[in-house]
This record gives C-alpha cells, structure tokens and sequence, in this order.
C-alpha cells in the first residue's frame, strides 16, 4: 500500500474527470447521431484507458516511461476489438457494391481511448487541442461531406439504392 497525500488525490480526481468529459463530448457527439457506441460508451473507453495509463504511475514502484508506453500500446490495440464490434458490412447491394457502415464510430472510440491516456498521463493542454479538433471533425467535416460527395458515399445515408430505370 502506499500513501496519496491530498494534492495527489486531487490530481488523480482531475484527470479522471478530464477522460471522463473528453469520452463524454465525443460520445454526445455519436448519441445525437444516433450511432450504437454512444455517452456511455466513450466515456467507459475514456476513463478505462486512462486508468490503465494511471495504474502504472501510481503504483508504490512508479513507472518508468518504458512501462507507460506499453500499457499505451496495449489499449491501443486491445480498443481495436472494441472498435471492430462497431463495424459492418452490409453485403452485396443491387447496385453490386457493399456497404461498410460504423468506421466513423469505431475511430471516435480509437481516439476516446486516446483521450483517456493522455488525460491519464496529466496532458490536459494536449487533450483541449486534441478533442477541439476532433469535435470539428465529427461536426464540421459531416457537414462538408454533405456537401461535397455524392449521397451514395455518406455514411448516415440508410436509404436502399434505387432500383434502375428501364
């Protein structure tokens, strides 16, 4: 066992605090859109990401930075299996191409998880810059697709293909 004096306390609290709230903006974000990986979700993959940053610093032996980067590597690819759950492919279409549906959302977990190291780790300047970019992805750039690519190549698009004219 070892001994957290208050300012530690507080220092755990807040980055705990600051996964949770940056899981919690991006999966608003996936919930307004009505995505299957939504609030909870992130902010689970946020706060476990960042545990598992946070477990190797505070341990009564500390870490070393060779220890932090392979607890980082291991959520990074262990978020992986997560993410691959939040893909689909639709099969064959009458228009003989398949659909993938769900990447947008599996990235948004990848960088939830992300979030949750660096919030782990104490970066909290990197984590505003990080998740002010990734909000203006997951908004602004939707907003752009709309307008620039065909309605064929959105994701949120759900509607069948129409059928060809004869």
């Amino acid at each position: 066992m070892f001994a957290v004096d208050r300012a530690d306390w507080l220092e755990l609290v807040a980055r705990v605090a600051l996964a949770m709230a940056a899981g919690g903006v991006v999966g608003w974000n996936r919930q307004r859109e009505g995505k299957p990986a939504g609030l909870r979700t992130h902010v689970l993959v946020a706060i476990g990401a960042c545990l598992f940053t946070l477990a190797p610093q505070t341990a009564a032996t500390g870490a070393s930075a060779e220890v932090v980067g392979r607890v980082i590597q291991g959520v990074a690819v262990g978020i992986g299996f997560l993410g691959a759950g939040e893909i689909f492919h639709r099969g064959p279409q009458p228009d003989g191409h398949g659909r993938i549906k769900g990447l947008t959302s599996a990235a948004a977990m990848w960088v939830t998880a992300a979030f949750g190291v660096v919030a782990g780790c104490g970066l909290w300047r990197l984590l505003l810059v990080a998740g002010t970019v990734v909000i203006l992805v997951l908004t602004v750039m939707k907003r752009i697709e709309r307008l620039f690519f065909a309605p064929e190549n959105r994701e949120s698009d759900d509607r069948p293909p129409e059928s060809p004219t004869r």
